[in-house]
């Protein structure tokens, strides 16, 4: 292969492709054993390879190393569950109870996740209709680390039972920075190629999960 020239991924590569999407969980049980700091900026800089409309680059990460507010952001999560689960009644709500929604205490990496919608990066190109791409293009450089995390055999789990605008002050961020998502990073204490809800019956697989029309 030439400098420059694509790869040639064959019917192997494919299928461990299929295999690492089917296996990558949401991960909610982690092990105590930390990360070490390599691995940490590799998966880091692999987020720089995640595509951004006009290539903005709006993906702002913040690693939250401070026991207080680690607290914080804890406490945060459990006012806010408290609060969404009068929003269900009887035998909904007693499930709800039941679930295990974070892995807050026990995961020994955590990563606020922010789009900076100020950006002057790429010059607003692809964006000046539809602002909210800035957005979905931080979404995908989350789902591109999930991806290479789930490779290595770490866990991410994404924790969005929160108060975006709390989570902004506790992490002293600047204003124009969105909060998108709160990650749990760390190794799963238990593998399932399930989803956790369903084996909870909290839901079960739409088989038109994906649905199609034609026009």
């Amino acid at each position: 292969m030439t400098e420059g020239s694509p790869p040639s991924f064959d019917q192997s590569f494919r299928r461990q492709l299929e295999v690492l999407l089917q296996w990558r969980r949401d991960v909610r049980r982690f092990r105590s054993d930390p990360i070490d700091e390599e691995t940490l900026r590799q998966l880091i800089a692999i987020i720089g390879t995640a595509p951004s409309v006009g290539f903005s680059q709006p993906t702002r990460l913040v690693i939250v190393r401070n026991v207080e507010r680690r607290a914080a952001v804890l406490a945060n999560f459990i006012e806010v569950r408290a609060r969404a689960q009068t929003s269900y009644e009887g035998e909904r709500a007693a499930r709800y109870a039941s679930l295990k929604l974070e892995g807050l205490r026990e995961a020994p990496v955590h990563l606020a996740v922010f789009c900076d919608e100020d950006t002057e990066t790429g010059a607003k190109l692809g964006a000046r209709t539809m602002p909210e791409t800035h957005a979905y293009s931080t979404v995908l450089a989350i789902g591109t680390l999930w991806l290479a995390a789930r490779a290595r055999g770490i866990g991410v789990g994404w924790v969005s039972i929160l108060d975006p605008d709390k989570i902004t002050e506790i992490l002293a961020v600047p204003p124009a920075w969105r909060f998108i998502a709160y990650l749990c990073v760390g190794y799963p204490q238990e593998e399932h190629v399930d989803r956790e809800l369903e084996r909870a019956g909290w839901e079960k697989r739409d088989p038109r999960s994906v649905f199609i029309s034609e026009r």
